[in-house]
């Protein structure tokens, strides 16, 4: 792939050259020749400068077929249907005859465009026209129907064709795989080969962006024999077609095998396979080692290399590389790129909360933003709990000049629902009914999410039974609302309806019902469904579905089962699971264990307050006052602080954050005064109460 420099600098050279013939032909009075003028037009053409390209046309004195197909093809090549579509309606009104040149172009861009309806009319034009038995005019209709996703119309065409060529078969292949019938495709390649038509890479390539499961490992492997035989394993398109499909089967190894072997064929794309195939197998320092590597072989990263890497620094352990990777972006000059900023904007908002102003600052700096930047950071400041700040940015998108997706309003509408402010939740419900998203699946999750953290179960309800209910999405949603206000039975008639509706359950539906079961409870039917996930459902459980069932032990007071359930497990358990266990001793008082599991906990997760509180809490119950002294002493040598909660209200549409003993609301003196007259009334009820119970007891004696 040739840099975007030299690109532009050869097609400045072409439009040199088509302006300097076109000056020649006026000056040597060959202008009003056809031929020559059709060139001309032609090159102008080719070059995309259409403005040129009508006005010339407009001057030709003898205008024939090509002269109209010329500009049609090059309406159709920049991307303007519309008026290649009018040209060959002006076309015939003015006499001339199309020809498979016609149909060739205008079937182009009603192919990219996905035009059904104009497709249908070329269609009836062509058979009107007589070129249905046309190879060149029968191909370009073939393509158009596949790319169209109507395959069935395309094979007809296929059918009828008195003549097909290799590019005939190529395009009903693509058109299989692109509906995803692989069975078809393969067959179609078999009786290609058995007819003896030319195979090319062309062939090859759209069946091997099917083999994308490890299911396919093996018909992987018989495609690239085939690749082999035909000689076409130094082509670029289908050596970096391979690469990806190996990768996507599961088999790295076969995929670097593939990139070695094309050494003297390598291009850009190549290496970009082969970055992503790392990456896909969370291979990241081969990633990073070869990002190096290409550079030193004199291969310039593009848009899609940088986007790529930054997308492998998202966790902790690449930090390091991400800030240098935003460093090699701002060297190169690329940070007004928008996929790359906003490829940097999600690295930080996902590597960790304390990156959040370095996203912010890279945002703010953006020239252009699209909804992309926008809803990257709505989505990162609703996942960090930053809820008013969404609220903030929500409002700034909305009176900005982009439109609002699903994106946005299912990150506004989990914000509201952290900030439980159902005024304004509804105000939003409001607005997505408007725009047209409240059926979007994630637009409603979000939706019974909301209404179901502010206490309105009956409209989460409401919500889901809007939907079409098609996808586990919605149904997760409204069990986990069952679950958090204690309606386990719901919850759990909800699974099962969940089961017989024959929508595919996941493994959040698992962690759903299970927390159901454990708010109430329900501790026997809960094991029952965690038993079954595999052996029932196929889903084998995950960490978080064994610290769901310790959880449900532990409420029920059975610790031993609980730890029994660790040690069943088949893999070791995280900081998640050893939280759970800690919350599950403090439920049944068993400090011994706590302190054991604490210990874990202080080794894997040293910063993270909330083991010391809740080991602190029980020696307080305890009155074990030493040792709570003892972690309160850890807790300050180490630098942890007890991260302090916060309470919302909401009042006349507008949001109120407190935390405890907080004064920097504008108006916290007149609400501490309101709060100690309630203290007061609190204190008088109870004294009043007291004094009641005592004169009872007096009237009983």
């Amino acid at each position: 792939m040739r840099p975007l420099h030299s690109l532009i600098e050869s097609s400045v050279a072409s439009l040199n050259k088509v302006s300097v013939t076109h000056c020649g032909a006026i000056k040597l009075g060959t202008f009003s020749d056809t031929y020559t003028a059709n060139n001309i037009l032609s090159g102008y053409s080719k070059c995309r400068e259409l403005g040129f390209a009508l006005k010339l046309f407009d001057e030709i004195p003898d205008r024939d077929t090509v002269s109209w197909n010329s500009m049609i093809a090059g309406y159709v090549n920049y991307g303007n249907l519309g008026s290649a579509w009018e040209f060959l309606r002006r076309m015939r009104r003015c006499g001339f005859m199309v020809d498979g040149h016609t149909f060739g172009s205008i079937l182009k861009g009603i192919a990219c465009e996905g035009s059904v309806d104009l497709g249908l009319q070329a269609h009836l034009l062509i058979v009107k026209t007589g070129y249905v038995g046309n190879v060149y005019s029968a191909s370009a209709l073939l393509d158009m129907y596949a790319k169209c996703d109507r395959v069935e119309d395309a094979y007809k065409v296929f059918k009828g064709m008195p003549e097909r060529n290799y590019v005939s078969w190529n395009a009903l292949i693509a058109g299989y795989a692109q509906v995803g019938d692989y069975e078809t495709s393969f067959l179609l390649l078999d009786y290609m080969e058995r007819e003896g038509v030319r195979i090319n890479d062309g062939t090859f390539a759209p069946l091997l962006t099917l083999l994308d499961d490890p299911e396919f490992y093996k018909l992987n492997m018989q495609i690239h024999s085939k690749i082999i035989k035909h000689g076409f394993t130094s082509d670029n398109t289908v050596c970096n077609a391979i690469i990806t499909s190996y990768s996507d089967c599961g088999s790295i190894e076969d995929a670097k095998q593939v990139f070695e072997s094309a050494t003297n064929t390598q291009d850009l794309v190549t290496w970009n396979s082969m970055l992503a195939s790392y990456l896909a197998h969370n291979k990241g320092a081969l990633a990073f080692k070869l990002f190096i590597e290409m550079q030193g072989l004199g291969f310039e990263p593009d848009i899609y290399t940088y986007t790529s890497m930054i997308s492998a620094c998202f966790e902790d352990a690449h930090q390091n590389q991400g800030k240098s990777l935003h460093a090699l972006v701002i060297k190169k000059g690329l940070e007004q790129s928008i996929p790359i900023s906003n490829s940097l904007i999600a690295m930080y908002l996902k590597s960790n909360r304390k990156y959040v102003e370095d996203a912010i600052e890279i945002f703010e700096s953006m020239g252009v933003k699209d909804n992309v930047s926008w809803n990257s950071i709505l989505t990162g400041f609703s996942q960090y709990g930053l809820s008013e700040d969404t609220l903030k940015f929500f409002q700034k998108l909305q009176l900005g000049p982009l439109g609002l997706d699903h994106y946005a309003f299912s990150s506004v509408l989990r914000s509201c629902s952290d900030l439980a402010t159902l005024q304004l939740g509804q105000q939003v419900h409001a607005l997505a009914l408007k725009s047209g998203f409240d059926l979007n699946d994630f637009v409603a999750s979000s939706l019974i999410f909301m209404y179901s953290k502010c206490g309105i179960i009956e409209d989460a309800r409401k919500s889901f039974e809007a939907t079409p209910k098609d996808n586990s999405i919605i149904w997760n949603s409204l069990i986990f609302g069952y679950a958090q206000h204690g309606q386990g039975k719901a919850a759990l008639d909800l699974f099962f309806l969940m089961r017989d509706s024959k929508v595919k359950l996941d493994h959040i539906t698992f962690v759903a019902v299970l927390n159901a079961c454990s708010h109430i409870g329900m501790v026997e039917e809960g094991c029952s469904i965690l038993k079954s996930m595999e052996s029932d459902f196929g889903i084998p459980p995950r960490m978080e579905h064994y610290a769901c069932g310790i959880d449900l032990f532990g409420r029920a007071g059975r610790l031993e089962e609980a730890k029994a359930l660790i040690e069943a497990m088949p893999f070791e358990p995280d900081a998640m699971v050893w939280k759970t266990l800690l919350g599950a001793c403090r439920i049944c008082g068993d400090i011994k264990l706590a302190t054991q599991v604490a210990s874990r906990l202080l080794e894997q997760e040293p910063e993270e307050h909330c083991t010391y509180v809740l080991l602190s809490n029980m020696y307080g119950l305890l009155k074990r006052w030493d040792e709570k002294a003892s972690v309160k002493r850890l807790m300050r040598e180490r630098g942890v602080m007890k991260v302090p909660g916060w309470s919302w209200i909401e009042v006349k549409n507008k949001v109120h954050a407190f935390n405890a003993e907080d004064h920097s609301h504008p108006c916290c003196e007149e609400i501490y005064q309101v709060l100690e007259e309630l203290m007061d009334e609190i204190k008088n009820f109870e004294n009043a109460t007291y004094l009641e119970l005592i004169c009872d007891l007096d009237c009983l004696d």
